[in-house]
């Protein structure tokens, strides 16, 4: 087997034998598979997000570039019926909405704002810089309230990365400045259990430092006298060496039998302190893979705004990418329609006539649209 070979399946850990398995055998067995899956879910992100990335970029973001920018010469062009003569004040109110909807749009998109926002000062009766200042305003007064911090007059409030970030040091200072509470002295059952902590940790650092050692000393490179075998053992003890460093048991335990130095009858009669020190190993191992996962989903949903909340899988993104692509051409084939029913007051009109306007606000709600 070469040093490059995948890792032997963890279902070869689980233990086995004639006898009932104990209920620490069987804990040791259920981590063994949860840990598996979740290694599982976490190649398929490490496969897949790539993926997902590249058809985002390449398929999908060009059609919304494209959206934004007939938005853009649909608002433009509307702006020039509005003032047309022969418009009534029913289809200027109509006009106007739109053009305030759409200026909208490619504003959040972050094109073309000084033309889009001249537009919608036009056609809102208000400011959109004056209305965003007053919002974030707000949204600043309401994070120093609740959360008892003084943001600063210098923070970029459209950036959320900005925002977590003022918020972090402003936390991390007020938990220096709090006074620090004298240590009081440890209770003897607090000393006893410190005691015991100790203790353990020497014990699980010891069953690790155990399987360390023989996998060391089978694979020490310079005792090889052939260079491939040599380059071979090198590679193989530099995953032990960073399996060890990690507190990988389970790295560790497969290197021992993809070396065969241990076998399924060996696992089999593990039991004891032993076995309740590997269980311990496994449940950390457990949460690191479940802290792995969690960061990949507040990642996504920092990165394309879904909830962290929500299951995702590599196939359900690319589900959605799909469908997202579909409803944007469908809106790009539509926005195209509109621009030619906008060329001229005639056809305008007959368009203007389809639209109904559901309720006012700074970002309309249509039947269109």
């Amino acid at each position: 087997m070469t040093a490059d070979s995948k890792p032997v399946s963890l279902s070869g850990l689980t233990l086995s034998g004639s006898a009932p398995l104990t209920p620490d055998q069987k804990t040791f067995n259920r981590l063994i598979k949860q840990i598996e899956d979740r290694r599982a879910r976490l190649a398929e992100w490490d496969a897949g997000l790539p993926l997902f990335r590249h058809h985002y970029g390449q398929d999908l973001e060009p059609l919304l570039e494209r959206e934004t920018m007939l938005k853009a010469q649909l608002a433009a062009q509307l702006d020039k019926v509005h003032d047309q003569k022969g418009v009534t004040q029913t289809e200027r109110r109509k006009l106007s909405a739109l053009i305030v909807n759409l200026a909208c749009e490619v504003i959040e998109y972050g094109e073309q704002e000084e033309a889009m926002k001249a537009l919608y000062n036009k056609y809102s009766q208000s400011d959109f810089d004056a209305e965003e200042a007053a919002q974030l305003g707000q949204m600043k007064s309401m994070f120093e309230d609740v959360l008892g911090v003084d943001l600063g007059d210098d923070l970029d409030l459209r950036s959320p990365e900005a925002m977590f970030e003022r918020l972090r040091t402003q936390f991390q200072a007020q938990a220096e400045a709090r006074p620090q509470s004298k240590p009081r002295k440890p209770s003897a059952k607090q000393r006893e259990r410190e005691t015991q902590r100790e203790a353990e940790a020497k014990q699980l650092s010891q069953s690790l430092r155990d399987i360390y050692r023989k996998l060391a000393s089978a694979l020490h490179p310079d005792r090889e006298s052939d260079p491939e075998e040599s380059r071979r053992k090198t590679a193989l003890m530099q995953r032990v060496n960073e399996a060890y460093e990690r507190g990988g048991l389970l790295e560790l335990l497969e290197l021992q039998l993809q070396l065969e130095h241990i076998d399924p009858a060996h696992l089999a009669n593990l039991e004891g302190q032993r076995l309740k020190h590997y269980i311990k190993i496994l449940k950390d191992q457990m949460r690191e893979l479940d802290g792995q996962l969690q960061r990949v989903r507040y990642g996504l949903a920092m990165e394309f705004g879904c909830a962290p909340t929500v299951k995702l899988s590599p196939a359900v993104l690319m589900a959605w990418l799909r469908e997202d692509i579909a409803t944007t051409e469908a809106r790009l084939d539509e926005l195209q329609g509109q621009l030619a029913a906008a060329g001229d007051v005639k056809s305008a009109k007959a368009w203007l006539k389809t639209i109904t306007l559901r309720r006012p606000a700074r970002y309309p709600d249509f039947e269109l649209f």
